[in-house]
């Protein structure tokens, strides 16, 4: 009997041992969903953040930007995602459902324009209005007068360009078009800006990805994708003429040129654009990608992780961006969403 009784309480133990071990290598799992535009390094961010702290686990959905709005909206993910900023009518719908949602920068990219041109891979220039133009479906091949007077060391192919956009929600698409409607008025007339566009000329491309694909398998086909995405397909992109009237390509340096100035009058919101800045060495398409969080985290235990890990990304996760293409935080800024992060309650 004294035996049976032994044996009972020493399962009991093994087995509250088993549940306490358990409950210690339990995971909290974050979801995300959003913009393509950071992905690669958001993937990155994510398999680094498991060695500091491998009790929680994020899973996030690469759907561009229009679609993480709207799931951070509905509450159906813990953050969102957006290169694009979130207008008043859409922070207001998020307050109706969820209260008051945060805008996070985390790093900034260049949106390239990027093509194939058989025998070409290097020095092409494009003005803004000639990219203008080509989206407006006004130049059509790529000899035109336009852009071989800007390239008069490159033999141009008299064929047709074929122009290749985003058919998804996009916070790069937001950025590019931004950027076409500071260059262009006919432009802002006729299309505007938005994560969505009614595109005058051009077939899709679902995803950064898919648009860097389309350009791939498509001679004479010209595109707009974030600089990580041209370089890990080995696609050539152009060197844009800037607001100061120089050719200037895409590199963290002249990424981090766009952000200088626009970094003084930084809104307590961070919603501001990026594109056309003013300098010499300033590429012009650049934009800042957001994690959208509200500030008041219902799961406790979610937001003391998420808030832990925002704290990782702006300090230890800024180091990561420059290889993987992306160009850190300016420091004033830096110091202002550290302060924005300490009002996130859980």
């Amino acid at each position: 009997m004294i035996n049976k009784i032994r044996k009972s309480i020493l399962a009991y133990v093994l087995a509250m041992a088993v549940i306490a071990a358990g409950a210690a290598n339990a995971v909290t799992l974050i979801n995300g969903a959003g913009a393509t535009f950071p992905y690669p390094l958001y993937l990155k961010w994510f398999s680094e953040y498991a060695k500091v702290d491998p009790s929680v686990e994020f899973k996030y959905q690469s759907i561009g930007s229009g679609e993480g709005i709207k799931q951070i909206t509905s509450q159906t993910v813990d953050f969102g995602a957006s290169d694009k900023p979130l207008s008043d009518a859409e922070l207001q719908d998020a307050a109706a459902s969820g209260g008051k949602l945060l805008h996070i920068p985390t790093v900034m990219g260049a949106v390239v324009v990027t093509y194939h041109l058989p025998g070409i891979t290097r020095g092409l220039k494009l003005n803004p209005e000639a990219v203008a133009d080509i989206y407006l479906g006004k130049i059509t091949k790529w000899n035109e007068k336009r852009i071989a007077d800007e390239n008069p060391g490159i033999k141009l192919p008299d064929k047709p360009i074929h122009v290749v956009h985003r058919a998804d929600g996009s916070g790069t698409t937001s950025i590019f078009t931004n950027y076409l409607c500071s260059v262009s008025p006919e432009w802002t007339k006729m299309v505007g800006t938005g994560v969505l566009v009614n595109w005058p000329v051009g077939f899709a491309g679902k995803g950064n990805d898919g648009v860097a694909t389309q350009i791939l398998i498509t001679k004479y086909s010209i595109g707009y994708v974030e600089l990580a995405y041209a370089l890990k397909n080995k696609l050539p992109f152009a060197s844009i003429k800037n607001r100061s009237g120089y050719f200037v390509a895409p590199t963290i340096k002249s990424t981090c040129e766009a952000a200088a100035g626009a970094a003084k009058n930084m809104p307590a919101d961070y919603r501001i654009t990026l594109v056309n800045q003013p300098g010499k060495d300033t590429y012009p398409i650049v934009g800042f990608t957001y994690l959208l969080v509200y500030n008041h985290q219902k799961d406790a235990v979610k937001g003391k992780k998420l808030v832990e890990f925002l704290r990782w990304g702006l300090k230890e996760g800024q180091k990561i961006a420059p290889e993987l293409l992306y160009a850190p935080l300016p420091a004033n800024v830096a110091a202002m969403v550290e302060e924005t992060i300490k009002t996130i309650k859980y």
